[in-house]
């Protein structure tokens, strides 16, 4: 009896035990700061693939108009050259055909020691004129394949940045992708919090003169537009496009890259910055925004958050440039 008494108290004790286990494995939800943390590097590290995106199709660019010309040369240096082999070959076949042998047998039977020495003077006009035209030949030949090397270094130079560009996509691609994964995996509250970090309110007017004024105007008129990585407009941005569309509305040219737009006008100490001057971050730089005053930047900021205001130090600042 005492036996079976301490059975069943032993079997109601370890079912207790048993009920406290959970029936499945838990896991907790992604902590909010943590994947914040993590989709601000991706966004990073994918707009600095991007950046250098743009700094490659811009060599890429000037690449392919280097190629242009370069044909264009050895296909006039192919002309020069093909002129220049008629020429040898006219001579050639004249040699052949007996009008140089005919001068020397002239010169032998000649009895007058005036057309003797005229005869000799022929001759050799005539082999100077033969050797004249085959160093014109080689200088040609040479010529040709100077410019067929530089046009074959040139063409493989632009294969290695079409290399470079396709990998720089894909690795946007990716960290794009393993970003959104992480806000799939928060609730629809969590990742609009998340995304509507940092934001400031924005400005209802923005003092400016002179050109930057047009520059400043457009720029302010994208806020909330969409961020795509390598977009200049109309309705989406990547941050040097935005700045690149913004200032072109004031007659200034610049190129679609951070890094290029850094050395694009004068330097601007942040003490003395004006709104339309462009403020750049990170090291190697690898965004770019617009001073609009009172310690505040609009910039296309990443996918997730688009064109908007923010503080100056939002980011790690390193310079400003004041174009034009």
């Amino acid at each position: 009896m005492r036996k079976r008494l301490i059975t069943a108290l032993t079997g109601l004790a370890l079912a207790a035990t048993i009920g406290l286990i959970p029936s499945t494995t838990a896991y907790a939800d992604p902590d909010i700061d943590t994947v914040q943390a993590r989709v601000d590097r991706l966004y990073h590290e994918a707009e600095q693939a991007s950046e250098r995106y743009n700094d490659a199709k811009i060599e890429l660019e000037a690449l392919q108009g280097d190629v242009a010309s370069l044909r264009a040369d050895q296909e006039r240096q192919d002309e020069a050259l093909g002129k220049v082999r008629e020429q040898v070959a006219d001579a050639m076949v004249s040699q052949y055909q007996g009008q140089g042998i005919s001068a020397v047998g002239e010169v032998i039977v000649s009895d007058d020691p005036g057309a003797f020495l005229s005869q000799l003077t022929t001759m050799s006009s005539y082999q100077d004129h033969q050797d004249a035209l085959l160093g014109d030949y080689a200088d040609e030949v040479e010529a040709l394949d100077i410019r067929e090397a530089a046009t074959a270094r040139r063409v493989k130079q632009v294969s290695s940045v079409e290399s470079r560009l396709k990998d720089e996509k894909t690795t946007i691609d990716d960290k794009l992708e393993e970003a959104e994964s992480l806000l799939g995996r928060l609730k629809d509250e969590e990742r609009a919090e998340i995304l509507s970090r940092g934001g400031t309110t924005v400005p209802s007017d923005v003092p400016a003169s002179g050109r930057a004024a047009a520059a400043v105007q457009y720029a302010m008129a994208q806020v909330g537009d969409s961020y795509v990585y390598g977009a200049a407009g109309p309705n989406a941005f990547d941050c040097s496009g935005l700045t690149m569309m913004a200032w072109a509305q004031a007659g200034v040219g610049l190129p679609h890259s951070s890094s290029a737009q850094y050395s694009s006008g004068a330097r601007v100490a942040e003490s003395d910055l004006q709104a339309g001057d462009l403020v750049f971050y990170y090291s190697p730089i690898s965004h770019v925004g617009m001073y609009i005053g009172n310690g505040l930047i609009v910039h296309a900021a990443n996918p997730g958050a688009g064109v908007k205001v923010s503080n100056l130090h939002e980011m790690p600042y390193v310079g400003a440039v004041r174009p034009g």
